[in-house]
């Protein structure tokens, strides 16, 4: 009897333990790279280099692909936009119009209009800088996720570099998440994640 009973208690504590593993990999699905739940999106409305942005103006079949970044930023930055235009040229005609490219810069106190028109201009005429006040980048930073913080940069002329989330979003006219694509220096991740988009639509 008391090696049954103890053969009943191991398997019960092994369900449990298959329980728990089985919960904890649900909850890391839903964590994205920085360790937080998938944010919840919504509206986005800025000022940008082509008049006023918003993502309510998309057509229904339009998505943005949003990145969130600065123009002195060294590496990242400029290797996301150009895996956005990597990506476009990819695509065919009919989903190239579909697609709108957009950098949210989280340094507007360098980053004004003039200098995003400059910055997006190496990119392609598509491509859209926008930005805001500190309470605005903070109210959308906060409902995607993403993150940033200023850091020194001692003696160098910039002054500061800016430490920031490097994931890109794929957003609908009314602010829905349907892909978050991490970093990546190549195109494959985002080409895969709007093709599927488009086919879902």
């Amino acid at each position: 009897m008391s090696r049954m009973s103890r053969g009943q208690r191991l398997g019960m504590a092994l369900s449990a333990v298959a329980l728990i593993i089985a919960l904890t990999l649900i909850w890391l699905q839903r964590l994205n790279e920085d360790g937080y739940e998938t944010p919840s999106g919504g509206p986005i409305t800025l000022a940008s280099t082509q008049g006023e942005f918003s993502l309510s103006d998309l057509e229904d079949d339009q998505v943005a692909v949003l990145a969130f970044g600065y123009t002195h930023c060294p590496d990242v930055c400029p290797l996301s936009l150009s895996v956005m235009r990597q990506t476009l040229a990819r695509l065919d005609e009919s989903e190239r119009k579909r697609v709108v490219p957009v950098m949210i810069s989280v340094d507007p106190e360098r980053d004004d209009i003039e200098r995003l028109k400059e910055y997006m201009g190496f990119f392609g005429s598509d491509f859209i800088g926008a930005t805001g006040n500190q309470e605005q980048l903070e109210d959308i930073a906060e409902r995607y996720g993403v993150f940033w913080r200023k850091v020194d940069a001692g003696d160098s002329a910039m002054g500061y570099t800016v430490d920031h989330s490097a994931s890109l979003f794929i957003i609908d006219n009314e602010g829905d998440i349907l892909k978050q694509v991490v970093y990546s220096p190549v195109p494959q991740a985002l080409t895969s994640a709007l093709e599927q988009v488009f086919s879902e639509s």
